[in-house]
């Protein structure tokens, strides 16, 4: 079931004005443990190109999720930097054997140093 606070952030995020868009971002920042399945689906949804994606990524970080793992774990090898620094980040944050084993198996692929 669809959650209208977070539909409604998410939607500020792609508004053209931009303090519409630091709102929203800055709303599902602060709440992001709570949204983050609603993260992971919306992350899954957004075109590869689309900018939102890195803001979401970011969130999902932010999170501190078991959860977002298998997320965070598929980008370290990815071509764009910005979601690769997120994925990097969120997974010292979760601070866990399989986040550590990620990063590690990472650096091992020569995907991040």
């Amino acid at each position: 079931m669809a959650n209208p606070r977070f539909d409604r952030a998410l939607e500020s995020m792609r508004s053209p004005d931009p303090l519409a868009r630091e709102r929203g971002f800055d709303f599902l920042r602060e709440h992001a443990d709570a949204y983050v399945d609603d993260l992971l689906a919306a992350f899954d949804r957004e075109p590869a190109d689309d900018p939102l994606r890195c803001q979401l990524l970011e969130l999902v970080a932010e999170a501190r999720s078991p959860r977002a793992l298998p997320v965070l774990a598929a980008q370290l090898g990815g071509y764009d930097e910005s979601l690769q620094f997120w994925a990097i980040r969120g997974l010292e944050m979760l601070d866990t054997r399989e986040a550590e084993e990620e990063l590690e198996r990472a650096r091992v692929e020569g995907w991040i140093v």
